[in-house]
């Protein structure tokens, strides 16, 4: 059941392992101003103690916002299950669909909304890379990217969808079979 509670009830996990950046949580920041009806459905997860299991970033960017109550769902589960939950509930399973997003989606909505979309500037490789030659290359070539983590999962999945393996797809996409 989901109830509201003075924030200062609720304690941070001193164990929580995850971590957020200052930007991330600049935009977490914003997003609970720009939208605080979302906190009403998304409760702080919190032990009988009123330990925070499952939200502590939120709980730290409500705060910052100014909120002086939080909604909580309180459980009682053994001290296994909460382990458990801390990891499960902040566990990535889903990617997110970039073709999806690219046609049905406002860029710059989903900038405002704390989602980190990739720049990938193809014209600006293609000037960058002019003096690459394949008929200068011997039978190596060794070919370094720098992407952020997120870059390199939609990188890759894209690469995954042309061959079996990135470095197969590469090989392909430079024009040999």
């Amino acid at each position: 059941m989901i109830k509201k509670v003075k924030i200062t009830e609720v304690i941070a996990n001193p164990n929580n392992p995850r971590l957020i950046k200052d930007d991330k949580f600049k935009k977490l920041v914003k997003s609970i101003q720009d939208f605080p009806d979302m906190l009403n459905v998304r409760p702080i997860v919190v032990n009988k103690d009123m330990v925070v299991l499952g939200g502590n970033m939120r709980l730290k960017a409500i705060k910052e916002a100014g909120h002086k109550e939080v909604a909580v769902e309180i459980v009682d589960w053994t001290e296994d299950k909460q382990k458990e939950f801390i990891v499960k509930d902040n566990v990535g399973y889903g990617e997110w669909d970039w073709d999806d997003l690219a046609n049905n989606w406002d860029a710059q909505e989903l900038t405002e909304w704390g989602l980190d979309i990739p720049n990938f500037n193809i014209e600006g490789f293609a000037d960058k890379n002019k003096e690459l030659s394949l008929e200068d290359v011997n039978d190596t070539m060794t070919i370094n990217l720098k992407f952020t983590e997120d870059e390199y999962y939609i990188v890759k999945d894209q690469l995954l969808k042309i061959a079996s393996t990135p470095e197969q797809a590469i090989w392909k996409l430079l024009g040999n079979d």
